[in-house]
This record gives structure tokens, C-alpha cells and sequence, in this order.
């Protein structure tokens, strides 16, 4: 017979954990399973991970509840944590000015917004999304 590793799950282990509105899958380490959640891509959750000082080989579903909590802060409020603004996603947003990471439906949101003031200002963006053609 062949030897093959298998995943012995402890008894806390989560399959599915729910973070940020998003299903997130328990059996694949961290990291990676990170990116299931909307605006988070792999090194930004390689950088939250570090921040919260989460083991990077544990699955996700290995974590604590503390652990979870942890990083989702750190994900929510990366400028109080020192994460350099030119890692985040949002730069110098248009109404207020401010630097931060828009995750999950926040990102939605503001890229319908975005969408909408470029129509009402009859930018080309905004025209060619409002026909539904290829904007460059």
C-alpha cells in the first residue's frame, strides 16, 4: 500500500470559518485561504498574518477565535498596525482623501460609486461602462 500523509483534524478544527461576511475554507493553510475574502489578495494576507503573529503553516481552521479576531482587525485597520500606505487598495480616496483597504462588500460599494460618479461626470470611463464596452 501506498503512504500517503493524511490530515488528522484536532478537536477544535473548523471546516468552514465565517470572516468578513465571506465562507472561508478551514482545511487550507492561512495565508491562502485569506484570499477567499473580497480585496484581500496573497500578500496581503501574508502581511496580516505576519502582523498578527499566526503561524503560516496552520490551517485555517487550526486558528483560534482570538487568532481570527487578531488578523481581522489588522485586515480592517492596517494603518494603526504600520502598514505602508502603498500597500493598500484604496489611495487617496476621492471624498475624504484617506489611505485604507476596502474588503468584501465595502469594495462593492465604493467601485459602484466610483462607477456612478464617472457617469454623472460623462468621464469616458463612465460612458463605457455605462454601454457595457471594454474600458482600458
Amino acid at each position: 500500500p501506498s503512504k500517503m500523509a493524511s490530515l488528522v483534524f484536532p478537536d477544535n478544527f473548523q471546516h468552514i470559518l465565517r470572516v468578513m461576511n465571506t465562507n472561508v475554507e478551514g482545511q487550507r493553510k492561512i495565508m491562502f485561504a485569506l484570499t477567499a475574502i473580497k480585496g484581500v489578495g496573497r500578500r496581503y494576507a501574508n502581511l496580516c498574518c505576519k502582523k498578527a503573529d499566526v503561524d503560516h503553516n496552520k490551517r485555517a481552521g487550526e486558528l483560534t477565535d482570538d487568532e481570527v479576531k487578531k488578523v481581522v482587525t489588522i485586515m480592517q485597520n492596517p494603518r494603526q498596525y504600520k502598514i505602508p500606505d502603498w500597500f493598500l487598495n484604496r489611495q487617496k480616496d476621492i471624498k475624504d482623501g484617506k489611505y485604507s483597504q476596502l474588503l468584501s462588500n465595502n469594495l462593492d460599494n465604493c467601485w459602484r460609486e466610483d462607477f456612478e460618479r464617472l457617469k454623472k461626470i460623462r468621464a469616458h470611463r463612465g460612458i463605457r461602462h455605462y454601454w457595457g464596452v471594454r474600458v482600458n
